[in-house]
């Protein structure tokens, strides 16, 4: 999900909430850690399953956050997306590779070998790009020849900042005055500015295989 559209989710929640009332934080979270181990981990579970759906992950993130405050909701929500980034890309990479070389297309060729090229850099790249959402990504993914090791190191690294905003955002959202909430919100602006200019130079650098192969290595 990209962040504006984020915005506008939490926005619609709040209003929502103030409407109908919502238990206070405190007795949510104290409902959750009567549960023990097994809350975090049922939820890391379910995160992982349900987006390897077009599910929004950053709503799932910032109720994390919610449930189980910052540090131990950042720790699921991390948890849980790596599992579902494995899965869809193993899943994409065993069903779908072979038929994707099989097709003639400059852009395709054009992508393996920018991620063949860039491994890590390449996918913590594209994962601070609010373009596609987190399932379409990890599957998309797995049919490129991003190498498994690289995407897994990428994909840990990437995603950091945006899991952080939304389980901020979770996290803080009782007192939206606060500094951490409005760091938060921030931090979602900072990552759609930056992952355009980001966008930017992996499509330029997307561009320098076809003048390597064209004579003289000219356009």
């Amino acid at each position: 999900m990209r962040p504006a559209v984020l915005l506008v989710v939490l926005g619609i929640g709040a209003a929502v909430a103030a409407r109908v009332g919502i238990p206070p934080v405190e007795d949510v979270r104290a409902w959750v850690g009567a549960a023990g181990w097994a809350g975090p981990v049922a939820f890391a579970g379910l995160y992982g399953v349900l987006t390897l759906t077009p599910a929004p992950a950053a709503v799932l993130s910032v109720a994390a956050g919610l449930l189980f405050g910052m540090a131990g909701g950042l720790a699921v929500v991390m948890a849980g997306a790596l599992l579902s980034a494995v899965g869809a890309f193993a899943l994409s990479r065993t069903l779908g590779r072979r038929a994707v070389e099989r097709v003639d297309s400059d852009r395709l060729r054009r992508l393996d070998a920018l991620l063949r090229r860039r491994g890590v850099l390449a996918v913590i790249g594209v994962r601070l790009v609010p373009l596609l959402p987190f399932a379409a990504l990890n599957y998309l993914s797995g049919l490129t020849a991003v190498r498994p090791r690289d995407y897994v190191a990428g994909t840990a690294v990437g995603i950091v900042p945006g899991a952080t905003a939304s389980v901020a955002i979770g996290a803080f959202g009782s007192e939206p005055g606060s500094l951490p909430f409005l760091l938060a919100v921030g931090g979602l602006a900072v990552l759609v500015a930056g992952g355009l200019v980001v966008s930017r130079r992996w499509r330029r650098g997307a561009a320098d295989p076809v003048r390597e192969r064209r004579p003289g290595g000219t356009a």
